[in-house]
């Protein structure tokens, strides 16, 4: 832990002092602003500030910090940014420059002083991990050069990164240019017979390292005949009955039940749950617009249910909103180079549920600290308790939700093509699966279709 001047920390004191901060919890805002700066040394973080805050949150939420903890250190850390702006604007007063020029606490976060910043080997995606091979180093960086042209996710870029280093380590350093299919052959076999994993995760090594061979090697991948391939069982996927759902929604506090209903409600996956915007919500004619995987869009119905919920969180969060753009808290974290495209729209500061002008984000405030973000393991772990507390005997995820809703749809007698559609499967055969959750009801007579 670095050891921060005595003089930056009587001026921290004074900026607690001047917010009104309770002497008794000066200690607490002082280790947190030491872990940030700390954070800071160790790590080579991106030139923009809101991503160094983000990143810092991240990794309290590693560290298992609870949510009330994680609201401190980043009330620390603007405090923190905002004592930095007003020492650099009461300098340029004294110089005699434009007092208008200041930075803003949040929109413009000065840098971190050099003072405490060293060499770091901060690795958010594993790829840049350094080896003992220049040369495999070199192929990481090309895979993941590939992986970003294509705009893949950055889970997939995780586990793509994990699988070649394996594969390298499997191989002891053994040159890229010397790699063959042979050693793919052996690789996979080691999996199958030796560590005896799972049909899927074998598929997700081969599925990696053909794709490190097509795109960061240029290297034809070559025939895999003989190689052991893990058994695939017939996965039958768990579902809720209804009266399980809302047993499980009794049990959920806002703003995790309303996040489950939209869940079950609209059949989506977690994080396209996570990541909806305001404009995605077309109340005039109750659709609601679903950004999925690999970047291909859907409409589903919203449910009528929730009408009434979902407008009132869109107006308290509005209002919420309104009072950060006076506070000056107005970033944002954007996809891609959104933020580069819209540099001065008025923007909430939030991390995955991020929308122009307003959010849909389960916001909560506390004192003068808020809770910036609905993180994906706070709505798992709430809806652990839940699931316990209702006393439903399956293991339930925030999956199982999106199972469920397709076969109530078919429960309900609905055409398994416009389940399909609902659900975003390219391939029917997906969505067939889940035919077998539901109980077949037939006539022993057989009919003809004239007669129905």
């Amino acid at each position: 832990m670095i050891t921060i001047p005595n003089a930056v920390m009587s001026q921290f004191e004074a900026i607690l002092n001047k917010k009104e901060i309770q002497p008794s919890r000066y200690n607490e805002y002082k280790k947190w602003l030491r872990y940030f700066l700390d954070f800071c040394s160790k790590y080579p973080l991106p030139e923009s500030k809101k991503e160094r805050i983000r990143l810092f949150g991240e990794k309290l939420l590693e560290k298992k910090q609870t949510a009330q903890q994680r609201q401190q250190a980043i009330h620390a850390v603007f405090l923190y940014f905002e004592m930095l702006s007003l020492e650099m604007l009461s300098k340029e007063t004294a110089d005699g420059t434009d007092s208008q020029s200041s930075l803003n606490p949040v929109s413009d976060l000065p840098q971190i002083p050099a003072a405490y910043k060293r060499k770091s080997f901060y690795t958010p995606a594993g790829y840049q991990d350094k080896s003992d091979s220049s040369e495999w180093d070199a192929v990481l960086e090309k895979l993941a050069e590939e992986i970003k042209v294509r705009h893949y996710s950055r889970k997939t870029l995780k586990t793509y990164a994990l699988w070649s280093r394996q594969f390298q380590r499997f191989l002891k350093n053994k040159p890229p240019q010397e790699l063959s299919t042979a050693d793919v052959k052996e690789y996979l076999t080691y999996l199958a017979v030796k560590c005896h994993v799972a049909a899927s995760t074998q598929n997700q090594a081969f599925n990696s390292l053909l794709f490190l061979f097509r795109h960061a090697l240029q290297r034809d991948f070559g025939e895999l005949r003989d190689v052991p391939r893990a058994k695939k069982s017939l996965y039958i996927p768990a579902v809720l009955s209804r009266l399980e759902i809302d047993a499980i929604l009794e049990q959920l506090s806002h703003p995790y039940n309303l996040v489950v209903k939209m869940l079950f409600g609209c059949g989506l996956r977690l994080f396209e749950g996570l990541q909806l915007r305001v404009r995605d919500f077309n109340f005039d004619v109750n659709i609601l617009t679903v950004h999925g995987k690999g970047k291909k869009d859907r409409t589903v119905p919203l449910p009528e249910s929730i009408l009434t919920e979902l407008k009132a969180q869109i107006k308290r969060v509005g209002v919420l909103h309104d009072r950060d753009l006076v506070a000056g808290y107005d970033g944002v974290f954007l996809d891609d180079a959104v933020e580069r495209k819209y540099p001065n729209a008025a923007k909430e500061f939030i991390h995955q549920w991020f929308f122009p002008q307003q959010s849909l984000t389960m916001v909560e405030e506390t004192g003068e600290r808020r809770r910036w973000h609905l993180h994906e393991s706070e709505l798992q772990e709430a809806l652990y308790h839940a699931v316990r507390r209702a006393k439903i005997p399956k293991r339930v995820t925030s999956h199982i939700f999106r199972h469920s809703f397709a076969t109530h749809l078919l429960q309900a007698n609905y055409d398994i093509r416009v389940i399909q559609k609902l659900l975003g499967h390219a391939s029917l055969k997906t969505t067939m699966i889940y035919t077998h959750c539901v109980p077949v009801r037939t006539v022993k007579e057989p009919k003809s279709p004239l007669d129905f």
